[in-house]
């Protein structure tokens, strides 16, 4: 997909289909408007209706209970009006094409899509055709999850305000992953030092895939050293996939104990974007132990997803580049 779909005649985001090729100015941007967002909406606090007035549909071909209420919270948050759309019961199960609906529901006066959809491409296929709303991709394939790039990249700021120094790692089914792709852009934008993947062999990329990263096979080699450890979920049709007989064989080479913990950096991050599968990809000590800042990854999702909303229909929607005044106007 070109990323040339992102972006409107003047320059400025109009979809949000990919980290790839945004770029270290414009995701700060985000990422500052994020923590703009999240001190205003603090304690419960009413924080600015950007949105008021405006309608956000989702439009979630995949189940995801998570990524379907963290958009819904930062949307209503912002004052819009949410339609979850059913799609089971849809005129997309009787023929009518994604266009179509794409259509029909624009001439309604939707303002924006949010697009979950097992196919890789849709989300751009959406925005490609759309003539006035925003496509927001929540996850296509194994293509692309940005949001979720962004709220880990907001998780990592958190701790860490320079990223040039950082060692990280992602482990598990990268091949498959869309949350490993955007982390790797997202990351990568940010000037990370470097990125270790790991994970089982054939649910390894290929090398030319992700040529700014190094590949590693062994997991204890991987994490060694490293500042933030990324574990991904492992889903339990790939080990036939990946040559591993049953969970506890997965978790004795590839899962994320407290003795491997103690080979990476000493105060390094513990992540996971959910849900987990304790005991197969993370021990249920590590999960919870006091270098975990998984459930910091889903507080930072509302406010990751109130920032890219804002940016696309906001009032201030010609100018969401510009870092600073991202940061002191919410």
């Amino acid at each position: 997909m070109s990323t040339d779909l992102q972006f409107d005649a003047n320059g400025n985001l109009r979809h949000l289909i990919t980290l790839e090729g945004l770029g270290r100015e414009r995701i700060n941007a985000l990422l500052d408007r994020a923590v703009a967002l999240r001190t205003a909406f603090a304690d419960g606090a009413r924080g600015p209706q950007l949105l008021a007035g405006r309608t956000i549909i989702n439009l979630f071909f995949e189940t995801s209970t998570r990524t379907r209420s963290s958009f819904e919270l930062a949307a209503r948050r912002l004052g819009a009006s949410v339609l979850n759309f059913d799609i089971a019961s849809s005129s997309t199960n009787k023929g009518e094409s994604l266009e179509d609906t794409l259509a029909t529901l624009e001439a309604m006066q939707a303002d924006a899509f949010i697009v979950r959809h097992r196919e890789n491409g849709t989300p751009a296929r959406l925005a490609a055709c759309a003539r006035r709303a925003a496509i927001l991709n929540a996850g296509d394939g194994n293509h692309a999850h940005p949001t979720q790039g962004l709220l880990d990249a907001l998780t990592i700021r958190d701790h860490h305000a320079d990223f040039s120094p950082l060692k990280v790692v992602i482990c598990g089914d990268i091949r498959h992953s869309r949350v490993a792709r955007s982390d790797v852009h997202v990351l990568s934008a940010l000037g990370v030092r470097e990125i270790r993947l790991c994970g089982p062999t054939a649910l390894m990329p290929k090398a030319d895939d992700f040529p700014q990263c190094v590949l590693v096979d062994e997991f204890d080699a991987a994490i060694a050293g490293c500042d933030v450890v990324i574990m991904l979920r492992l889903q339990r049709e790939r080990m036939i996939e990946a040559l591993i007989g049953d969970e506890a064989e997965y978790f004795s080479r590839f899962g994320l104990t407290a003795q491997r913990l103690r080979q990476a950096g000493p105060d390094a991050l513990v992540m996971h974007p959910g849900p987990m599968n304790r005991g197969v990809e993370i021990a249920s000590d590590v999960a919870d132990g006091w270098q975990s800042v998984i459930l910091d990854q889903v507080a930072n999702g509302i406010p990751a997803r109130m920032a890219v909303l804002a940016s696309l229909l906001g009032p201030d929607r010609a100018m969401p580049q510009a870092s600073a005044a991202a940061a002191s106007i919410p």
